[in-house]
C-alpha cells in the first residue's frame, strides 16, 4: 500500500507544482467535452446546410476550446496535447451513447459504456498529470485487488484499472 500512496501523493504535489486546481480542472474538462461535442456539431451542421456561417462559429468555438485546454495541459510533449483531446472526446461519446443505452433499459451495455468512458476520462488525466509512469502502474499493480460485481476477484489490474483506481482518490469533484 505504500506504493499507491507514494503514487497518490505524487500526484497530489504535481497538482500543487502546477498550479492545478484539481476539481475545477476536472469541472473545466466536462466544458472542454461540450466545446468538442459543439464542434463536431458545427461540423455536420455545415456540411448538410453548406451555411459558411457555420464555419466561423465552429472556429470561434476551436478557439475557445484550445484556450481552456491550456488551462489543464500546462506542458506537453510530442502528441500528447492531441491525444488527450481525442481521450475526452472519446470519453464524451461513450458517455452519451451510454446514456442511450441507459434510456432504452439496458443498464448492463450503459454500465460497460460508463466504465470505458471513465476509463479513458482517467488516461488523460494520468497523460496531463505526467505523474503515472508504466514503472509506477507495473509496480501498483501487486496492491489494486480488481472485484466483479459480487465482490469475487476479477484478476490481474489492467493499466486502466490501476489509473482509475489512483484517480478516483485524487479527483474529487465534490471538493470546494
Amino acid at each position: 500500500m505504500n506504493k499507491f500512496k507514494d503514487l497518490l501523493d505524487k500526484v497530489e504535489a504535481v497538482s500543487k507544482e502546477k498550479k492545478i486546481d484539481l476539481s475545477s480542472g476536472e469541472d473545466l474538462s466536462v466544458g472542454i467535452m461540450n466545446l468538442i461535442g459543439a464542434e463536431e456539431h458545427l461540423f455536420y451542421t455545415f456540411e448538410k446546410t453548406k451555411n459558411k456561417n457555420y464555419l466561423d462559429l465552429l472556429n470561434e468555438v476551436r478557439l475557445m476550446r484550445t484556450e481552456l485546454m491550456r488551462d489543464i495541459i500546462k506542458d506537453y510533449e510530442g502528441e500528447t496535447w492531441c491525444i488527450g483531446k481525442h481521450f475526452l472526446a472519446a470519453s464524451m461519446r461513450l458517455m452519451e451513447v451510454g446514456t442511450k443505452e441507459l434510456k432504452k433499459g439496458d443498464k448492463d451495455k450503459a454500465a460497460d459504456l460508463f466504465d470505458k468512458s471513465y476509463k479513458l476520462y482517467s488516461l488523460f488525466w494520468g497523460l496531463v498529470l505526467k505523474t503515472v509512469k508504466e514503472k509506477d502502474i507495473q509496480e501498483m499493480g501487486e496492491e489494486i485487488t480488481i472485484l466483479d460485481e459480487k465482490g469475487n476477484k476479477k484478476g490481474q489490474a489492467s493499466v486502466f484499472d490501476k489509473l482509475e483506481v489512483l484517480l478516483k482518490k485524487a479527483l474529487d469533484c465534490c471538493r470546494e
